[in-house]
């Protein structure tokens, strides 16, 4: 009988430990910091993230307390800096970089945080420069589409 009891309790303060709550956190002047879904102590699905002055900061997903799927971040001015992908908490594929006016700066394709692939440079939206990376290191720059095409495929840029 005392087994019974034992397990009926185990079930039910583990199931009030894994409860997903929608949780909120504040900014010493009262304003908000953070808000998103718990289950326990991990962030999961959908979180918002705040300046002091209540201006948005980041949005995006969480899975088991890391950064998940596309996520979206901003000024302290509530402008666009940059968006991308993130697979188990590391930034990977295509990323774009906004300058002060809303337009794309720089595109690059991340992996594990880290330039790995190309990278894309403009100028009041015309394509300036390319450049190749590995590992965080660059390998060439053009200025010219003409020689980019010659010796990549504009497959690699997917």
């Amino acid at each position: 009988m005392f087994r019974f009891f034992l397990i009926g309790v185990l079930l039910i303060s583990s199931s009030i430990i894994l409860k997903k709550e929608y949780h909120r956190e504040y900014h010493e002047n009262g304003v908000i910091k953070a808000q998103g879904w718990k289950n326990g102590p991990d962030k999961v699905d959908f979180w918002k993230f705040y300046y002091a002055n209540g201006k948005l900061r980041e949005q995006g997903h969480f899975k088991n307390d890391r950064k998940v799927g596309y996520w979206y971040f901003y000024g302290k001015d509530g402008s666009l800096q940059m968006e991308g992908h993130y697979t188990n908490g590391k930034m990977v594929k295509w990323w774009l970089f906004y300058d002060e006016n809303g337009k794309i700066n720089h595109k690059c394709q991340l992996q594990k945080g880290i330039k790995n692939g190309y990278c894309l440079k403009y100028k009041n939206e015309k394509l300036k420069s390319a450049e190749k990376y590995s590992n965080g290191k660059k390998i060439k720059e053009w200025y010219d589409f003409s020689s980019f095409k010659k010796e990549n495929k504009l497959s690699d840029l997917k």
